[in-house]
């Protein structure tokens, strides 16, 4: 994934303090300004505000969306996929109740025992009082 970041910088270049209104942003990430209003309103990209509040994008915001995109087409997913996938990472309830659906529909195995996870952790205090 670090060589699609680059990938995307290199595409992007933009100096440091440089900002892009929407329409300018759209344009150099081949999309429209619907779609990225469109992820910000799902939190995959979070401009700044101007003084009179047009949303701004610089490099990190570009990247984020350019990002979101290539995510998105590697694992044909929608962008509200992607974006319930990044609240699962974020939110611990979420991330437990999905791993829960996800054990009862066997897509996921179900932590080992607590005992089995004991038996583990004293066989390897007798290895390390065998040294």
């Amino acid at each position: 994934m670090r060589e699609v970041l680059q990938r995307l910088r290199e595409r992007i270049r933009l100096r440091p303090e440089q900002r892009l209104p929407i329409a300018r942003a759209a344009a150099v990430l081949d999309t429209t300004p619907r779609m990225l209003r469109y992820r910000e309103s799902l939190g995959l990209v979070a401009p700044e505000r101007s003084a009179g509040g047009h949303r701004e994008y610089g490099e990190r915001e570009l990247l984020a969306a350019a990002y979101a995109d290539e995510l998105e087409r590697r694992y044909q997913v929608s962008p509200s996929d992607l974006a319930f996938a990044v609240r699962v990472l974020a939110e611990p309830n979420v991330a437990a109740d999905v791993r829960r659906l996800g054990e009862l529909t066997r897509r996921i195995s179900p932590p080992p025992p607590v005992a089995a996870l004991d038996f583990e952790a004293q066989k390897a205090r007798r290895l390390l009082d065998l040294r």
